[in-house]
This record gives structure tokens, C-alpha cells and sequence, in this order.
């Protein structure tokens, strides 16, 4: 199928921004997609899935086709006349040092720090004031940099560390344990770990997760059976003792165990879904301790924060929305035995420890406030952040009484602070050296009425002065599932978007966490369409406002946010000139079948549940609701050939859907980005890459022949 996509010559454009019509085209042939005669079946109705052949993952064809499509979209991409500049910003922004907050293992004190464009931050440590060595360097684990850290934990002692390795960002997982002092490695690599942490009993050995391995592609076949192993160090993996799952009649599809500081117990959590958890927990000093039910159902979230002695704290929103802190002794501590030390209060809590003190971290519309408490539940004193944004860390082992919290917003980037926890003082302890300004940006917060009346807060976020002319390039940016939150914090990338006078809008969306679980649960199941429906009205109000139109206007979200953007754009094609969906749930019929997929039923139920909730899916999947001779607005689809989250399968049908049905001149491309996963670990060069790519079909597909902002490339080429 041939498509005539606006893609216009260099030289004839140097002296044009926009252009209101571009004489010069290019025809893009599309790869052709085969189509397969598959149908399922659900409930009476047959449903047709063509491109099911693209679910394999490890098909010469499906291979094929993946270098075919993009040979088209890097044709595209590298026509456009100012992505080089773009990439050169990006990587002129990026460049500069970063350094984590330091953490005390054994006599040293350990800091993560990247000088600028390396591709993974890299693990340093020093004694006292000595000089800094390096200890851990990921980008010497692969020549691509494609292999990363993906969890480093240390022994109480800190005499032994094992560190997780994430290769091509894949889920999975292998653990490598060494001796701190000799950095040596000490026994055999493990493998096929997943959705874990590493946490040590002594120096005895270690609690990790995995599942059985699948038959079929570890990258997309199911894997709903979660199970925690422990491993004694220098003894083969294939002896790892089973600690928990796998019983009959029990399916459990995440479970997670940690020790606590004070090596007395083990805590375990085992769930269902991505919402709900049973917790455990297990005397170690008891030689036939067994684990004990704290909580045996799945109705609420829970975890066991700090312990004193048999005096546990638990965080849990049972009969508590927002949150709350419960303490109970281990003796008997079940729900019914529970006191409130925090109780729950109007926004939601997230509450750390650190100094022997508990530090409340609430969002009030999404914006943090913080308050320290002492272990009787007293409050001790508001902490008076250093501006409106989101705070983090407040976290140190009990006998540290000075530890370091993070602050950020939309415009200012991410510094340390580090914190005096018996007196409330802090001073600054990194902050960035960045060539931006965040005195020429703004960032406001507004409420709109969403389609059932329902106020919705939005963060808006643009240069200081900004004309409301209707002609300002915006991305409209959200997620709204799974109890997430998003909250204002500073990026690199956004901020290059800024310097093009771009407009960055985040609204807290129903189905994330901004609320409480009542906000989540409003946007699940058969709520789902009350996201969608607050995702079109913030566009509606962006529009209604002056500081874009419909022609201006990109809406872009990953992961379940990719299927936010699928599923608004095929509700209302007109309402935006470009979507970018990332790794997106796109195949709501089938998104259950593949890797763990299964354990997102809370938020969206499955196309087997029932015949409504089959009606209901299949009425917002944006892979089925695709529709003949519609003019959908020009996209690109972003996905990573190793993302065993989400499977690039979602993404594939998807692509191969709208270019065999798209209408207008608007392209319809997809960008799949070799040996990468779902985000995580994806080194910075490809990153760099990657949004260089996003941002120029972005205003090129907006109409721009050049740069919005030239001033800015001029300077940076000076």
C-alpha cells in the first residue's frame, strides 16, 4: 500500500518555519503486513485477528517485518530537516554531572554518579574522606551499553553485595554476588530472576523471586506463577530452597520477600493482581518458625514499614483510602489487633523511616508536603520544603540521624538536600550544573470538569509570557491506571521542549493513585472510560484555553498510558495532529495471555471474565476500533523488540492496523528500538535518540520546517 506522506526537501525550506502547505512529497511505501485468518471466539461473537503472526516473537517473518518497517520509519525520521539539531541539544542539555544521594554499607560510604552522556550510572565508594573509587561501572558490562544495573543489594555487614543485571532491558534478570572488599566475584552467576529485589539473611545467603521459566519465548510467553526462593551462597541455584508458591490451588502472580533491618524477621507479600496483597511474616530466630498470616486476603495494600522489637508498623489502605500507619505486636497481628499510629487524613500518604523517625510524604493535588513523626505517632514537625514540586527519599537506616531527601518540579531540575533529622535543618548537598533557566519557565496548576462533571487537576508548564494564540506546539502527557501517580518532577528531555516554546501538560487522571484508591478505582473496569474521557477534556480545555488547537496539539502516554493514547485517538481522531504511543497496551482482548499480563485484571478485566466485560474491552481496544477510511492524525508507535512487560506485539498489530486503514496523508509509522525493553535501563545514547526522533515528527507533523525556538540551536552552535 502506497500512502503520500508531507515530507519536504531540505534546501527549499531554510528560510521557512511553518509552512501552511508543502509542495514537495515523498511517497513511503508501507511494508505489507500478511494477513492470517484467525478468529476467536467470546461469548457468540467472532472476533478477527489478522495479524496474530506478529505475536511470535521469534518468526523469521516477524523479524522481517520489524527491519522492513523500519527501514520506512528511519527513511522519515532522518528526512526531517532539524532532528540533527534536536539530537545536538539533547545531548548538549544532557551533558552534565549527576550524582545520587550517598548510602553507608559497611565502612563505605557508596554514590551513584554519571559525568554526563555515559550510558549508565556508575556505582562509586569512598572511606571517611578518601578519594573515590569505582565500584560498580555498567557500562563495561556490554559494548552497546545495553546491559544494565538493575538492583544492587549489600549484606548487614556490607562485606558481600549481589547486584541484578537487566540485558537488552529485558524483565529478567541474573545475580552476581562479590566480596565488597576485593569487588571478586564468589560463586556462580544465578539466572531467570524476575520481578525481584535481592534481600540477605546474615551472610548466610538470600530471598529472591522468579517464575518457573515459560514454554515457548521467555519475551511473551504467559508467566503468572510467582514464587520466592532462598539461596545459599555456594551452593548451585538448582538447590535454591522454595519458600513460598507454586502450592495447589494457589496462583499467586507477584510475591516478594525482604528481611528486616534487624535481621529478626522475614516479611513476604503475596499477590493476585497489581492491587491487594496477603502479607506473612516469619520469626528467622526461630529454627521451626514458620510464616504467619498477618493479612490472608487480597482486599487491601499492605506492608510492614519498621519494626521495634516484636512491635511492627504497617502501611495500609484497609478501611483506609488514602492510608494510614497501624502498629501491632507480632504476637498476634492480625487486622483486628490494629492501632492507628498515623491515621489516614484527607490525601493520600506515602509514608518512609530513617533516624528512627517515620516521615509522612502526603500529595495534596499531587504536590508533596511532608511532616516527621516520632515512634508513638507524635508529630514532631512539618518539613518546609525548598519549593511547590515532589520530595523524595526521607529514608536512612535507624542510627543514622543525618540522612538525604530529593526535590524537583517541572522546572527545576532534581537536587539533594541533606537532612538533619533531630533538629529539621538541612543544607544543600548536590545541585545540579545545568544550562537552563528555570526563572523563564512557569508552571501552574489549573482544574477542569471532565465529561460527568468530575474536577481534574492539570499541570501546565511553559515559558513565562506565553501568547494563548492557539498556535503553541503541546504534548499533552498522561497515564491514569494502576494507582500511579504522577507527580511534578524535572526532565531533560521536557525541557528541550520548553526551549522550543513547547507547552507541557500533565493531568491527574482517574485510575492513578493522586486521590486514593477511590481516585484508582474510579478508573477501572467498566470506569475505564472515565479516563479517556478526562484525557479528552484536558485536551479540550488546553484548546478551549488558546495555548493550542487541534493542529498544534500531540497527546503521547507509555506502557498503559500507550493505551490511553491509542484508545483517545480512535474515540476522536480529530481532537490532536499527533499521537505518540509508547510500548502501549493496545490488544485489550488478549493483552492476558502474554508474560504477566494477567495480573493487570484489576485495573482492565479480561475478554474471559464475562460477556460484558468482553462488550466493554472490545468497545475501547484501540487495536479493534481502528475504522475504514478515517483520517487519524499522524503517529508514531514506540516500542523496544525486548519488552517483556508490554510485547512490541501490541504494538506491531497495532501498527499494521492503522497503516492498512488510515485515510488521510497523515504517516503512520512505527519505531521499534532493537536489544531495549520497556524503559528501564535504556542507555542514554539511545534515549537521546529516540526522543530526537519523537520531538521532530512531533513539530515536523505540526507543520515546522525549522526549529520553533532557532535562537536556541544558534546558541548552542555558536
Amino acid at each position: 500500500m502506497k500512502k503520500t506522506v508531507l515530507i519536504t526537501a531540505f534546501l527549499s525550506l531554510l528560510f521557512s518555519c511553518k509552512s501552511e502547505t508543502r509542495k514537495n512529497k515523498i511517497e513511503v511505501t508501507y511494508p505489507t503486513t500478511a494477513r492470517v485468518d484467525t478468529v476467536d471466539n467470546y461469548f457468540g461473537t467472532e472476533v478477527k485477528d489478522p495479524y496474530r503472526w506478529l505475536e511470535d516473537d521469534r518468526s523469521k517473518e516477524t523479524e522481517a517485518w520489524v527491519e522492513a518497517q523500519n527501514r520506512v520509519t528511519f527513511d522519515y525520521l532522518n528526512t526531517i530537516p532539524f532532528r540533527n539539531d534536536l539530537k545536538q541539544r539533547l545531548e548538549d542539555l544532557w551533558n552534565y554531572e549527576k550524582l545520587g544521594a550517598p548510602f553507608k554499607e559497611g565502612g563505605y560510604t557508596y554514590f551513584y554518579k554519571n559525568d554526563g552522556l555515559q550510558d549508565q550510572y556508575v556505582v562509586y565508594r569512598k572511606k571517611d574522606e578518601g578519594e573515590a573509587e569505582v565500584f560498580l561501572d555498567p557500562n563495561t558490562f556490554s559494548e552497546d551499553g545495553t546491559t544494565s544495573l538493575a538492583g544492587l543489594s549489600f549484606t548487614k555487614d556490607g562485606s558481600l553485595a549481589a547486584y541484578l543485571i537487566s540485558e537488552g532491558g529485558s524483565d529478567w534478570r541474573k545475580a552476581i554476588v562479590i566480596d565488597t572488599e576485593t569487588k571478586q566475584v564468589v560463586e556462580d552467576t544465578l539466572t531467570d530472576i524476575k520481578f525481584s529485589g535481592i534481600s540477605w539473611k546474615g551472610n548466610e545467603g538470600f530471598y529472591y523471586s522468579s517464575y518457573d521459566k515459560p514454554e515457548g519465548s521467555e519475551l511473551s510467553a504467559k508467566t503468572d506463577q510467582h514464587k520466592v526462593y532462598f539461596h545459599r551462597l555456594g551452593t548451585p541455584q538448582k538447590e535454591d530452597r522454595l519458600v513460598y508458591g507454586g502450592r495447589p490451588g494457589e496462583k499467586h502472580r507477584y510475591v516478594g520477600a525482604s528481611v528486616t533491618e534487624d535481621q529478626r524477621y522475614l516479611v513476604l507479600s503475596a499477590s493476585v493482581s497489581t492491587s491487594g496483597n496477603k502479607l506473612f511474616i516469619q520469626d528467622l530466630e526461630d529454627p521451626n518458625g514458620m510464616l504467619v498470616p498477618i493479612v490472608n486476603d487480597t482486599e487491601s495494600d499492605n506492608y510492614i514499614i519498621e519494626n521495634v522489637g516484636t512491635r511492627l508498623y504497617i502501611v495500609t489502605n484497609r478501611n483506609a483510602p488514602n492510608k494510614k500507619v497501624v502498629t501491632v505486636d507480632v504476637s498476634d497481628p492480625s487486622p483486628e489487633n490494629w492501632e492507628d499510629l498515623i491515621p489516614e487524613k484527607e490525601n493520600v500518604l506515602s509514608p518512609s523511616t530513617g533516624g528512627g523517625y517515620f516521615f509522612a510524604n502526603y500529595m495534596v493535588d499531587a504536590i508533596s508536603k511532608v511532616f516527621q513523626y516520632d515512634y508513638e505517632g507524635n508529630l514532631v514537625r512539618e518539613v518546609k520544603l525548598p519549593g511547590v514540586g515532589s520530595a523524595g527519599g526521607f529514608g536512612g537506616k535507624k542510627e543514622e540521624k543525618e540522612f538525604y531527601f530529593s526535590f524537583t518540579n517541572y522546572i527545576v531540575p532534581g537536587s539533594s538536600f541533606k537532612y538533619d533529622v533531630e533538629t529539621g535543618a538541612y543544607e544543600p548537598y548536590w545541585t545540579p550544573d545545568i544550562d537552563f533557566n528555570p526563572g523563564d519557565y512557569e508552571s501552574n496548576q489549573v482544574f477542569f470538569t471532565s465529561k460527568d462533571g468530575t474536577k481534574i487537576p492539570m499541570i501546565i508548564t511553559h515559558k513565562k509570557g506565553l501568547q494563548r494564540t492557539g498556535k503553541n506546539p503541546t504534548i499533552l502527557y498522561g497515564y491514569g491506571g494502576f494507582n500511579i501517580s504522577l507527580t511534578p518532577s524535572f526532565s531533560i528531555v521536557n525541557a528541550v521542549w520548553l526551549e522550543q516554546g513547547g507547552v507541557y501538560a500533565v493531568p491527574n487522571l482517574r485510575g492513578g493513585g493522586e486521590y486514593g484508591k477511590e481516585w484508582h478505582k474510579a478508573g477501572i473496569k467498566t470506569k475505564k472510560q472515565n479516563v479517556f474521557d478526562d484525557f479528552i477534556a484536558a485536551a479540550e480545555f488546553l484548546i478551549d484555553e488558546g495555548y493550542t488547537s487541534s493542529d498544534y496539539l500531540a497527546i503521547r502516554g507509555g506502557s498503559n498510558g500507550g493505551l490511553l493514547v491509542g484508545a483517545t485517538m480512535t474515540q476522536r481522531p480529530d481532537l490532536m495532529k499527533v499521537a505518540l504511543p509508547a510500548v502501549g497496551v493496545l490488544d485489550m482482548l488478549r493483552y492476558h495471555t502474554f508474560t504477566a499480563g494477567a495480573g493487570w485484571a484489576y485495573d482492565y478485566g479480561t475478554s474471559e471474565d464475562s460477556k460484558e466485560m468482553f462488550e466493554y474491552l472490545k468497545g475501547y481496544s484501540p487495536l479493534h476500533n481502528v475504522r475504514e477510511g478515517v483520517n487519524y492524525p499522524a503517529t508514531l508507535i514506540t516500542t523496544g523488540d525486548h519488552d517483556d512487560r508490554v510485547v512490541p506485539a501490541h504494538s506491531f498489530k497495532f501498527a499494521a492496523e492503522l497503516q492498512s486503514k488510515q485515510a488521510g496523508d497523515n504517516p503512520v509509522l512505527i519505531r521499534i528500538e532493537t536489544n531495549a525493553g520497556h524503559g528501564a535501563g535504556t542507555p542514554v545514547s539511545k534515549t537521546i535518540d529516540q526522543y530526537a526522533d519523537i520531538f521532530g515528527f512531533t513539530l515536523y507533523n505540526m507543520g515546522f520546517d525549522r526549529l520553533p525556538n532557532q535562537a536556541v540551536v544558534k546558541k548552542f552552535k555558536d
